[in-house]
């Protein structure tokens, strides 16, 4: 017999249902991962679908197509090929409400917008976005897992324990392409190397290069001296969040940036572009510091500082971490969407 979650203010058991239908992993992956799992402590959460970790909860195709002639279902989509298929739920099902959120960091197609009408309800990340959509929404910013996301014990082991040589870390985590911004990130650092020692300070870029992207990340690597380090994907990407001491998110664009958060979390000093959402998450010169997306100069500014005052950059990243835990935790994400499930439902 299934275990029925008690939620929301009037108790009532529910069945909510994540797609996750892309066949690689992105950030929208990461997010369902971890909203699926933290909803799961609330109410009877599911995926649906592959590619995921396998301690996420999931529900089999033949138990969902049973259980919505039986009872009422939220179907919440990140992606437009998952709205769809829940309208198509939705016409055999008995009570199959909509939920959508919106992630994309660009202004959404006509026919996105035309999908997420028939949605119960809305969900954006951030004011900007919400503006985009043309319709009402509900902001609700991701959250971060504040039990795997955790200050190190001791950053100076943590940074040795990757292997990478040099006393501290500075670097980029996430996709490496242009629009993430690694060009900016090496352009503003290249001239600040010879002042430091290659004992003191090793520069490196954390994810994955595909196609013409592996050749301009070596680009980026030649014109360092070779002193940039191509770490590739990693996973886990906790020890790197643990071992940096300066993490840098210079890309020119995006909805929301979950980096942002890890990286706080694990107690980084944390360089971010500022994007509209950023400055309510980050206090300039308190929890991080902030600069206009592109503006080379500035950003090679901030990261002079920074290098040539750990003791500094180490202050900022306490005050992330302790922010981080008092605001940013994924709970807090998970009971806004459980108000949301409930609206949807006519509650």
């Amino acid at each position: 017999m299934r275990a029925e979650r008690e939620w929301g203010t009037d108790g009532g058991a529910l069945l909510v249902v994540h797609p996750h239908f892309h066949r690689r992993r992105t950030g929208v992956t990461a997010h369902t991962e971890r909203i699926v799992t933290e909803l799961a402590r609330l109410m009877e959460t599911r995926a649906v679908g592959g590619n995921l970790e396998e301690d996420v909860p999931r529900i089999a195709w033949s138990e969902l197509w049973r259980r919505i002639r039986q009872e009422p279902v939220v179907w919440h989509a990140h992606r437009n090929n998952e709205l769809l298929a829940g309208l198509l739920l939705r016409w055999v099902g008995q009570e199959v409400r909509l939920v959508y959120t919106r992630h994309g960091g660009k202004p959404p197609g006509r026919f996105t917008r035309f999908l997420t009408r028939f949605a119960e309800q809305l969900v954006t990340l951030n004011a900007q976005s919400a503006g985009w959509m043309g319709r009402p929404s509900q902001l609700v910013p991701h959250g971060v897992d504040l039990e795997r996301f955790t200050p190190p014990v001791d950053r100076d082991a943590a940074w040795k324990a990757l292997g990478l040589g040099g006393q501290r870390g500075i670097g980029v985590v996430g996709r490496i392409r242009p629009s993430k911004g690694q060009g900016d990130f090496v352009e503003a650092l290249t001239p600040l190397l010879p002042e430091l020692p290659a004992s003191e300070w090793t520069p490196v870029l954390v994810g994955l290069a595909k196609g013409r992207d592996q050749a301009w990340a070596e680009q980026l690597r030649v014109k360092t001296g070779g002193r940039l380090v191509l770490a590739g994907e990693q996973r886990p990407v906790v020890p790197w969040y643990q071992g940096l001491s300066v993490l840098v998110n210079p890309t020119h664009f995006e909805s929301f940036s979950m980096v942002m958060l890890e990286a706080m979390a694990c107690g980084c000093c944390t360089v971010m572009s500022r994007l509209p959402h950023v400055p309510s998450f980050i206090e300039h010169g308190r929890t991080g510091f902030l600069f206009e997306p592109g503006d080379v100069a500035g950003l090679r500014e901030l990261l002079r500082q920074l290098l040539h005052e750990p003791e500094r950059a180490r202050q900022v990243g306490l005050n992330a971490a302790e922010e981080a835990r008092a605001r940013f935790g994924v709970a807090h994400e998970a009971r806004a969407l459980a108000r949301i499930y409930h609206s949807a439902l006519g509650g």
